[in-house]
């Protein structure tokens, strides 16, 4: 059993039985096929971006794998590329938007492909994204008897005609390093599109190491505003995961639109609601960010729903809700700080300092 192009490479006295197409769809049919002595071709190692992880959860103590060298293993050998200074990613099944945070001035990148018109797609994608220099190599069947590699730029790609690409390879150009992600906490407020409500830059930045992401660690982000703070948490790590509870459905969609573009959008979790109505139903976090919503039934449902040692860091710009952070702290301990920052702005011919409003942030271990 597999796709048509494996089943084309082998002669066999055996039934054959093409997967179909959309992918999850040839579950059933495999089902079917329990009780027989059956083999599932897969392209090279099938735990590495492959269809291992999917057909083992769905067919558990029922399997056995034997993996060939990689797709990844292949295209690297055949550009002369050192494997572990390559960004592997798949795009087979995922949108070209997972590659945002690799897009660096001369990064390699190795991403599988869905089919041929996925080429000219991702070469828009490069150019509308400020990455039009990057050269690309098309590998078609690789590791196959018909495989051939071709170079070329993002505009020869853009013209189209490819038929059985497997994967590409990229050499990242970019525009200029304002496209660039940094990886640092505290990206630029421009990758971000807003209402005007977003935990600005300098304040993020702090918030962030507070909250300290660690790999596959989960963050509560309650009021998410433009979605900045879980957005950033879920590039800290390919492992992380966010939930984001957010009552107005405007806002939802501006958060839900932010981290599709920044490629985030699989591991975050976007809830309409109110905090003290879902948070008993929620996943455990070992993080919670309070940026919005600041009231004393929301910091109750949270200490009924979290764990003792979740980090629970909350931001204040009122007077009623710093009044509120100062009472918790006197009972609860943490840390609480006061920041206050200024930015120069015209004042006549000349510069002054202006100031935001302050916020104080209050940190603390459950």
């Amino acid at each position: 059993m597999g796709p048509s192009r494996h089943l084309g490479l082998i002669e066999t006295s055996a039934e054959t039985v093409e997967w179909p197409v959309p992918f999850a769809d040839g579950y059933a049919v495999l089902e079917g096929l329990r009780g027989k002595q059956v083999a599932v071709l897969a392209s090279g190692d099938p735990f590495w971006f492959g269809a291992g992880r999917a057909i083992s959860g769905h067919f558990p103590g029922e399997w056995r794998a034997f993996p060939g060298v990689s797709i990844f293993g292949l295209v690297a050998s055949r550009l002369g590329w050192a494997l572990e200074d390559v960004a592997c990613v798949g795009l087979h099944a995922a949108p070209f938007a997972r590659l945002r945070r690799h897009l660096v001035e001369d990064a390699l990148i190795i991403a599988t492909l869905r089919d041929g018109p996925s080429v000219s797609k991702l070469a828009r994608y490069l150019r509308d994204t400020g990455f039009a220099g990057t050269r690309m190599f098309v590998c078609h069947a690789i590791g196959g008897p018909l495989e051939y590699v071709e170079g070329m730029s993002v505009f020869e790609a853009l013209k189209g005609g490819f038929k059985h690409p497997v994967a590409v390879g990229l050499s990242i150009a970019a525009k200029d390093i304002s496209y660039t992600l940094p990886r640092a906490s505290g990206i630029a407020d421009a990758f971000f599109d807003t209402d005007g409500v977003m935990t600005k830059r300098p304040l993020r930045a702090m918030t962030l190491s507070a909250l300290a992401p660690r790999r596959g660690e989960h963050l509560w982000d309650i009021g998410g505003g433009s979605g900045s703070i879980a957005i950033e948490w879920l590039l800290a790590d390919d492992l992380c995961r966010a939930t984001i509870v957010e009552p107005r459905a405007d806002r939802c969609a501006l958060i839900r639109a932010n981290a599709e573009a920044l490629g985030v959008e699989h591991r975050l979790e976007v809830l309409e609601a109110s905090a003290p109505e879902v948070l008993p139903a929620l996943d455990r976090p070992d993080a919670v960010f309070i940026g919005g919503g600041l009231d004393a039934d929301t910091r109750l449902a949270i200490w009924a729903a979290v764990a003792e040692g979740t980090r629970v860091v909350a931001n204040a710009v009122t007077l009623e809700t710093e009044a509120l952070l100062v009472d918790w702290q006197a009972k609860f301990g943490g840390d609480l700080m006061k920041v206050e920052i200024s930015s120069s702005s015209p004042m006549g011919s000349k510069r002054g300092w202006k100031a935001a409003y302050p916020v104080v942030q209050w940190s603390v271990v459950r």
